[in-house]
């Protein structure tokens, strides 16, 4: 017999990294040493550019999201969405993207899948700064069901010592800047994808007229980097910490940026709650709290602000023609864990 008798083709295997080499090529930046192919992968930091430099690495899945891009048959997004991910991850401690290493593993391999999973995670490096350089295929059969994969990345930034982003210098007073999401990005789609094809029956392709698109490229709305966008509010130091809003909501993520005996007080209603989400708390019957806790409500990323820079940063994000929204403010608490506190009403 041969290995290929057991469901493992290594000539597909080794077109998909001939493939792969070919899109990640393009990401490289100075700094990156060797190849795509060798066991490991070498990243050289520029020694004239940073003068104490602290590495900052964070690794993560695109979750359930993959079960509509097997439904759709687009996976470009999904590649782009792992990468984006990540690079907003490190960005809350300040840090610059420099490379990132994907893992796809699937039954039976497909070069045709791979390359739009490596298409849009390579376009997402090059938006980024950010170089591809190394990574794992895997084909595994009889782990994962035809037609499906898993999909994770890894990723390594760099930010100068003394801008290093501290919750610990977050102050009362400070203001509270919310940059809009795209859509769910990358979470909250087990409960989802539970409602549209569940309780709705909808199926990937179904047009939905309260949001104003087919279902199924509505959830595939890639997750958005904001390291291009924030670079230079950093490098200047306007902003106190930062929250990236993924899993657990504003609830869960927003108290992870401040320091003990703070809360933040969030004013709903103070930004425009996109229409999927609308749809998805009314199929669900879905109560204020559990949204809020679930999804980001159309809301990506939130900056703590000082109040003496407030103006440079929204002329800033003005200049660049991004929307903001000034969602709340920290105040003072008895001691204890921060913790967010929400004001008026959600607009549903």
């Amino acid at each position: 017999m041969r290995y290929a008798d057991a469901g493992v083709d290594i000539s597909a295997a080794d077109e998909a990294k001939r493939r792969i080499a070919a899109m990640a090529g393009k990401t490289f930046r100075r700094g990156v040493l060797a190849p795509i192919g060798g066991f490991g992968s070498l990243f050289q930091l520029d020694r004239k550019r940073w003068r104490d430099a602290v590495l900052v690495a964070s690794c993560d899945g695109v979750g359930t999201k993959l079960k509509v891009a097997f439904a759709t048959g687009v996976h470009s997004s999904v590649g782009a969405d792992i990468l984006n991910h990540c690079v907003n991850d490190i960005l809350t401690q300040g840090a610059e993207p420099l490379f990132f290493l994907d893992y796809i593993a699937m039954g039976k391999l497909d070069t045709a899948v791979v390359e739009q999973i490596i298409e849009g995670m390579s376009r997402a490096a090059k938006q980024a700064g950010c170089s591809l350089i190394g990574g794992e295929t895997a084909e595994m059969p009889d782990v994962y069901a035809a037609g499906e994969y898993d999909l994770a990345g890894f990723i390594v930034g760099a930010v100068e010592r003394k801008k290093i982003l501290d919750p610990r210098s977050v102050r009362p007073g400070d203001a509270l800047l919310a940059l809009p999401s795209s859509g769910l990005h990358t979470n909250g789609y087990s409960l989802a994808r539970k409602l549209v094809f569940g309780v709705a029956k909808l199926g990937p392709d179904s047009y939905v007229a309260e949001v104003g698109n087919k279902i199924g490229a509505e959830l595939l709305k890639p997750h958005r980097a904001y390291w291009p966008l924030l670079k230079n509010i950093l490098a200047r130091g306007w902003v106190s910490s930062m929250a990236h809003i993924t899993g657990g909501g504003i609830t869960g993520n927003l108290p992870r940026a401040l320091p003990r005996n703070v809360r933040a007080v969030v004013e709903l209603g103070s930004w425009p709650v996109l229409p999927i989400f609308r749809y998805l708390a009314h199929v669900g019957q879905i109560e204020r709290d559990e949204l809020l806790q679930t999804f980001n409500l159309g809301v990506g990323m939130i900056l703590v602000v000082p109040a003496k820079h407030i103006s440079r940063v929204e002329a800033e994000l003005k200049r660049r023609r991004e929307k903001f929204y000034l969602i709340g403010r920290i105040e003072g608490a008895a001691r204890g864990k921060p913790r967010v506190l929400y004001a008026g009403t959600l607009p549903l």
